[in-house]
């Protein structure tokens, strides 16, 4: 059992601290990853993507944040090297909290999206270099990360472009629109249960059927043999078929107003002349179009928070758990090693506050200083921002949300009027990028140099 004395309960306590503090400014950069393009296109306002993202990211975190924390705590650095060492390893780990959180801090401050994923991998194997040499560090891992880079906002933003393209020559640039939309309405619908079903249903039916053992009682009683997937695609069709016949009739109810408005021009109604009838009738359908794609963008916003709840709790509480693992059992983390709920509260907690304090930077940066986004747009990026995560993680790469939803919303931007994309924002998000490892290696080398000389390795 975990030593409960004062001396030690006020150590851990302040790890805790510094893990909110650092799942805070977490929050604060990456909650752009979900919200920003939906309050950018105008679909949420600052404040309800605010509630949504809550809501949806602490869910994410503490239901599914487990794994990916686990992966972060000890997949950068050579076990064998601080296996004799564990409370050396600690030591490091306090250092990585206090580094990424004062990067991502500075980060946000400025209003630029960077990577956590980058900035804890960055401090890992800076301090690991000052703790135990250069052989310390899994480099190949370093590498493959480093390519992504460039990689990941290439590949969505190819995406994207491709995503609206298809919707600005097959819905937007129709002569009828509505009607057009009516019948991309079921592919829409497909396309965003299909992608983000993916990213989410697993792991929902993973911890509702799997572990609480519906499954295994259903194969008991009834002889019943089913696969997760098919749990998985039958409920991402009941939710795509829904979805299209809700927005059906959404739909239905905006056509009957736009066949209203027509009889209504058609009669020619005293004071309004040629020109005041026909300049609402170009843009009125596309407003409409905009309205049911909102729709679209809200509901993909939303599985993005939950799926990046999940996965980037792990940056802020890592090394958190490893802390408390060795407080726990003296001894460097190994394969028995868990997170605990209370630390992933901590770490759920920690985005939400500081989502709600300084998410709006960010925010403003990724939906409105790029591009001046529509919710067609915003929805494409988000679809092509999910889709890119998705195919990484199949193949097992490391990629970062922040990266692939910049590319996706450039992506959109060069098809939709590449000369309105702005490029001295792009610059100044490219540099962070570039400088996250740097600097946070630097960081956490320098801070664990300073609590090495000061401390006796006795916590």
């Amino acid at each position: 059992m975990l030593d409960t004395s004062g001396v030690v309960f006020l150590q851990l306590g302040a790890m805790a601290a510094l893990a909110f503090y650092v799942a805070a400014n977490l929050g604060a950069n990456d909650v752009a990853n979900s919200m920003g393009t939906s309050v950018g296109s105008k679909a949420l306002t600052l404040r309800q993507a605010i509630i949504v993202a809550g809501i949806l990211e602490f869910s994410g975190a503490v239901l599914f944040g487990q794994g990916v924390s686990e992966t972060l705590a000890t997949g950068v650095v050579n076990a064998q090297v601080f296996a004799a060492q564990p409370q050396v390893f600690l030591i490091g780990m306090v250092s990585v909290l206090i580094a990424c959180g004062i990067w991502l801090q500075i980060a946000t401050s400025r209003g630029l999206p960077v990577s956590s994923s980058h900035a804890v991998v960055g401090a890992i194997a800076g301090f690991s270099c000052v703790a135990a040499g250069i052989n310390a560090v899994d480099w190949r891992t370093i590498g493959t990360i480093s390519l992504t880079w460039v990689a990941t906002p290439v590949a969505s933003g190819a995406l994207a472009a491709l995503f609206y393209s298809v919707v600005k020559y097959s819905i937007l640039d129709r002569p009828d629109p509505l009607s057009q939309m009516r019948e991309w309405i079921p592919w829409l619908s497909a396309a965003l249960l299909s992608v983000f079903g993916i990213i989410v249903l697993p792991s929902v039916v993973d911890v509702a059927l799997v572990q609480t053992g519906a499954i295994a009682a259903a194969h008991d009683r009834f002889g019943w043999n089913l696969p997760i997937h098919d749990f998985v695609i039958g409920i991402g069709s009941i939710g795509a078929i829904g979805l299209t016949l809700n927005s059906w009739k959404k739909l239905e109810s905006v056509e009957k107003q736009e066949e209203r408005r027509k009889k209504e021009e058609a009669k020619g109604d005293k004071g309004f002349g040629p020109s005041t009838k026909s300049s609402p009738t170009p843009t009125l359908p596309h407003t409409l179009i905009e309205q049911q794609m909102a729709r679209f963008q809200v509901l993909s916003a939303c599985f993005v928070a939950f799926a990046h709840g999940s996965n980037d709790v792990g940056n802020a509480v890592a090394p958190l758990a490893a802390i408390a693992y060795i407080r726990r059992t003296g001894s460097f983390p190994s394969e028995d090693f868990s997170v605990p709920l209370w630390i992933l509260v901590v770490g759920g907690a920690g985005i939400v506050i500081g989502l709600a304090i300084w998410g709006k930077n960010v925010i403003a940066t990724v939906g409105e200083k790029i591009i001046e986004l529509q919710p067609s747009g915003g929805f494409c990026a988000e679809l092509a921002t999910a889709t890119t995560v998705l195919l990484a993680s199949r193949f097992g790469l490391p990629v970062s949300t922040s990266h692939a939803l910049v590319g996706a919303v450039v992506g959109v931007g060069l098809i939709k009027a590449w000369k309105t994309v702005r490029l001295q924002t792009l610059l100044s998000i490219g540099s962070a990028w570039l400088v996250t490892i740097p600097i946070a290696a630097v960081l956490g080398a320098s801070i664990f140099s300073i609590a090495q000389s000061i401390l006796d390795f006795r916590f």
